[in-house]
């Protein structure tokens, strides 16, 4: 048999089933995936939408979020004012940007009439800042009243790829606010289990620059299916021709 001949002789049925039942398989995970962020799709908008609606409602004293029967994290960007003493002397510093202009965001320990603490994520100070001996404007004294937003405590680092905390340097390159506290020479069972970011309000001296909360939720998940059921309406159109083809031939 010629090289011509054995292109143009016809695909055996076993063959035929084989590349069906595989084809028929790999439809499936596609479609599977495509449904899957179509799910993703309906949760993202509905987080997306509970976070707007946190996010437009009126603040709440603190103590109507530590409470609340809802998680912390269920409560996340939820206003809420605060009062009480800072204790400057204690303040950690997380390593960040600021448009464009690399720094800390300094989060300070709150002492609260409880006699518990609350970090307070006061905002961002340029790198050559970091020193408190170089604001002493910010280092505000005396009891404060302050409006934020509640952000839960992490557990573990985000990502392998971020760097390990250097709690001897005082820098911390995620929010490990357990780590915080026991290195703020205060009892770290005094600690809430949350952190609050505090608004824009200005500091005097304009350091610590409040209202650095970050919101970013990235919505890719219709584009993702899209992309999934494309692939899947080009494998059955492959399919397809190729059957055809074969069928073509053999006839």
């Amino acid at each position: 048999m010629t090289i011509t001949e054995t292109v143009r002789a016809p695909v055996s049925r076993g063959a035929k089933v084989a590349a069906l039942l595989a084809g028929a398989l790999a439809l499936a995970v596609l479609l599977a995936l495509g449904v899957w962020q179509v799910q993703r799709l309906a949760w993202k908008e509905a987080l997306i939408a509970t976070i707007q609606t946190r996010l437009a409602s009126p603040p709440v004293p603190l103590a109507e979020v530590l409470s609340s029967n809802d998680s912390f994290a269920d409560q996340e960007y939820r206003p809420v004012t605060a009062s009480g003493v800072f204790q400057h002397q204690a303040e950690r510093h997380f390593f960040a940007t600021h448009d464009g202009v690399s720094g800390f965001y300094v989060y300070t320990p709150l002492l609260l009439d409880s006699g518990d603490y609350l970090f307070v994520n006061r905002g961002f100070v340029p790198y050559e800042r970091k020193e408190p001996s170089t604001r002493p404007e910010g280092q505000v004294t005396g009891r404060v009243n302050l409006t934020g937003l509640v952000r839960p405590m992490l557990l573990e680092k985000p990502s392998s790829i971020v760097p390990d905390n250097d709690p001897a340097k005082n820098i911390f390159y995620w929010k490990d606010i357990r780590a915080m506290a026991e290195t703020s020479g205060l009892p770290l069972e005094r600690f809430q289990g949350l952190f609050v970011d505090a608004n824009d309000a200005p500091n005097p001296g304009g350091l610590p620059i409040g209202g650095v909360t970050i919101i970013e939720l990235p919505n890719n998940h219709l584009q993702y299916a899209m992309t999934w059921f494309g692939l899947a309406a080009a494998l059955v159109g492959v399919l397809g021709m190729w059957f055809w083809r074969n069928r073509a031939k053999a006839a």
